[in-house]
């Protein structure tokens, strides 16, 4: 047997019976189902108490079979086995998974084709409509049949992402931790149209016959279509250029109309494989279900639908998904800080399109694992001591420290590994949130415990409500933003005072470096050079003074500080602009 053979997590699938109380399982928009079959997978091994169980929840067209092989000689393992498995981002030595397939689906679990209790035949057109409720219903069912009464997280990608919403919504107290990546808490009207378009192709097949095709020939060119349709949304403008471009098959005989272009021939080729798989009916119902989806709607606001929600959110979005754009993750994440609830935000850089979360598995498995892996807020944060001094922060986070008042919230912008907020946790207890536009940040951040937002700040703070912070920080932050009057304005809307500390390019050694050398100075507090700086505003005291004055803000406190003994005479004899390295400002509204 070779090794990688040997290496191989073999799995089967099960099918679990739940009991169901005497009147059968009652859907949302009504109807019943008398029995519920749900087809799942597990890997890993339940510790004693039951806390250690990880629910994913499935894409739109997947099935229960998201990771390892169900025998030594299959060709693929699970749709998601990158990311589930031993040493894995989702740990299989630490965590039991559930994986299974949605309500309506066609690979075990209840759906149209299954065998109808009262007619003994597929239910055809008379399976009732569903919705992502009545599935997290079904997985509801299927945990409790597994006798968990809790679970750890709850992961899930598009679709799968809708459901593990719906979770912390349908069972507040039931989720430790949600993993939302690439979805929503609506579809956009561009992804309705193309959802609609899908189904009415299919439903206008004359093998559809409403919804009972089975035993005869069944809707597959319509089936086909759609799917060619619904590929086109997972995938970006970048991803077909890069894959596709304008490129033909060589010597290929080509129909009436058809063009012979290469991304002609991967669609076909789509929609061929899916009608092998797929059963038309349940592209129908889970479709369907996917554009009904609409939390804001169904709950009166956004705010009403996750109010008693104590889960802690990891939102993830892709730069290049246009069927769930960033702009709905922000929104949402927008809402959840809004409400307090513990949250991280990441966007990852990709070119693939809403097809990322299945092909970006580096990236998208560092943010996984340091999300799922991070303790609960409250135990992470009771027995450690920090210092800013031990926290590995840089010379000033002890003036910043001390100008900020315990107790007090504050926004880390630019926060890199998350040590200040950490740090001043444990010494003043100032809770915080911290904004960062590296992805390597972020996961530092998550390590941390310390709740963090992947953001442009040039782009504004649109995240946060006024007056949301008793503080904003920037630490050696604004010399690196392309519009620094804009994060003036804006971190003084979302708290009414900020600390602002920076290289001071006006101090005496950088005027003699310049005059003397005729080169941009190398310091300690200007340790690049001029090609690999991430420095774009090289400001002095002086420019900062009329920047905030021009802007109407107050400066409350101004502390300057210098090593070289030159320098400390000139700030003894007030020459702050001449004399100052670095400069520490705690910076007001003026009312």
């Amino acid at each position: 047997m070779s090794a990688s053979h040997v290496s191989k997590m073999l799995v089967e699938t099960r099918i679990a019976k739940p009991q169901l109380p005497p009147e059968g399982f009652r859907l949302v928009l009504g109807g019943t189902l008398k029995e519920i079959d749900i087809a799942y997978e597990t890997y890993g091994t339940l510790n004693h108490d039951k806390s250690n169980a990880v629910l994913i929840c499935s894409p739109l067209t997947t099935d229960a079979h998201a990771a390892g092989w169900h025998s030594e000689e299959d060709k693929k393992p699970g749709w998601w086995d990158e990311m589930i498995g031993p040493g894995k981002a989702i740990d299989t030595n630490r965590y039991f998974v559930i994986a299974q397939n949605m309500l309506g689906g066609c690979k075990g679990t209840t759906g149209p084709a299954s065998l109808n209790p009262d007619t003994g035949k597929p239910y055809g057109s008379a399976f009732p409509q569903i919705t992502v409720e009545d599935m997290v219903q079904v997985q509801r069912l299927l945990v409790s049949h597994l006798g968990i009464d809790a679970l750890e997280a709850v992961i899930g990608g598009s679709m799968g992402g809708m459901q593990a919403l719906q979770w912390t919504i349908s069972y507040p107290d039931k989720v430790r931790k949600c993993m939302c990546i690439a979805a929503a808490s609506s579809l956009s009207a561009q992804a309705l149209g193309f959802e609609i378009i899908g189904r009415t192709i299919i439903v206008s097949d004359p093998n559809y016959n409403g919804g009972d095709y089975y035993g005869a020939a069944g809707p597959d060119r319509g089936l086909g279509y759609a799917r060619m349709i619904g590929h086109l949304t997972y995938l970006s403008a970048i991803s077909m250029h890069q894959k596709f471009g304008r490129n033909r098959r060589p010597h290929t005989d080509v129909g009436h109309f058809e063009t012979g272009f290469e991304v002609e021939s991967y669609l076909k080729h789509q929609g061929k494989q899916f009608v092998q798989r797929f059963d038309a009916n349940s592209y129908l119902h889970i479709t369907y279900a996917m554009d009904q989806f609409d939390l804001e709607s169904r709950y009166g606001s956004l705010e009403n639908a996750f109010r008693d929600s104590q889960a802690e959110f990891l939102l993830v979005g892709l730069s290049s998904d246009w069927l769930f754009p960033t702009s709905q993750t922000r929104e949402l994440g927008k809402v959840l800080l809004n409400l307090k609830k513990v949250v991280a935000v990441a966007e990852l850089d990709s070119p693939y399109g809403h097809d990322a979360f299945l092909l970006e598995v580096e990236h998208l498995s560092r943010v996984l694992h340091g999300f799922l892996e991070k303790p609960a807020l409250a135990a992470s944060r009771s027995h450690t001591q920090h210092t800013i001094a031990n926290s590995g922060a840089e010379v000033g986070f002890e003036a910043l420290a001390d100008l900020i008042e315990p107790g007090s919230h504050i926004l880390d912008i630019g926060c890199g590994d998350g040590a200040f907020i950490d740090a001043m946790f444990h010494r003043r207890n100032v809770t915080g949130i911290g904004i960062d536009r590296d992805l390597g940040h972020v996961v530092d951040c998550l390590r941390k415990n310390v709740p963090v937002i992947q953001a442009n700040v040039d782009r504004g703070l649109a995240f946060f409500r006024d007056n949301a912070f008793d503080y904003a920080v920037l630490n050696r932050t604004m010399q690196e933003m392309k519009r620094p009057r804009l994060v003036l304005r804006e971190i003084l809307r979302v708290a009414p005072k900020a600390i602002v500390a920076f290289p001071n390019f006006g101090h005496l050694g950088n005027r003699v470096s310049l005059l003397l050398r005729g080169a941009m100075p190398v310091t300690r507090a200007l340790p690049y050079h001029w090609h690999d700086t991430p420095n774009i505003h090289l400001f002095s005291l002086n420019d900062f003074r009329e920047l905030c004055e021009a802007e109407r803000i107050i400066i409350e406190k101004l502390l300057c500080f210098s090593n070289a003994v030159p320098s400390k005479l000139l700030l003894g004899l007030g020459l702050k602009n001449a004399g100052a390295e670095f400069v520490v400002a705690r910076i007001a509204r003026q009312h």
